[in-house]
């Protein structure tokens, strides 16, 4: 059975992007790149709604001029991905599915026959799974910055509890914990 993880970069007031929805606030420097490389290798199958796969997109293309974002796009290709939406009529990458939606029996039935991780990424459509307790467990990269508004991580119905499995601060003052949700 897949575990099924939740992971996203935000400010400290929990926002992923502004209320423009820039996210270029965010501090990635190689050392915090690489963790997030290490941890898209791990991944089986990333799930995006359209707003994220548009912004992840990027990756299908990458020149590879920088070592470290290179092996991340190396990573990214090499997955396959599933993309949930009802408004886009087409994906343009390699290892891509598009489906109108994927309802709770259907992320339960995708987690049964799969091994490894699922890595799903996108608060509207994280939060119906970890609203359903679907979500195994949350990795955040938390920004030292503020931003006031815009996009909110977490968009659930029902209250979370989660337990810290790992934390990690970084030199640029990135603070990476990734979390077990508890049932």
């Amino acid at each position: 059975m897949a575990k099924l993880t939740f992971n996203m970069m935000t400010s400290l007031d929990n926002y992923i992007n502004d209320v423009n929805g820039d996210f270029n606030w965010g501090q990635i420097d190689e050392d915090v790149h690489q963790h997030a490389n290490d941890a898209q290798h791990q991944v089986g199958l990333d799930i995006y709604g359209r707003r994220m796969y548009e912004m992840m997109i990027y990756w299908e293309t990458y020149d590879g001029s920088v070592p470290v974002e290179a092996d991340f796009a190396d990573a990214w290709k090499s997955v396959d991905k599933l993309v949930v939406s009802k408004s886009l009529k087409s994906v343009s990458s390699d290892r891509t599915t598009l489906i109108a939606d994927l309802d709770i029996e259907g992320m339960r039935r995708l987690k049964a026959k799969r091994d490894g991780d699922i890595a799903i990424s996108g608060p509207t459509l994280a939060a119906r799974y970890l609203d359903a307790g679907l979500v195994d467990e949350v990795s955040i990269y938390y920004i030292p910055v503020v931003v006031g508004g815009g996009t909110r991580m977490f968009q659930v119905n029902n209250k979370l509890k989660l337990e810290r499995i790992e934390e990690r601060s970084f030199r640029n003052g990135v603070n990476f914990i990734r979390y077990r949700v508890l049932n």
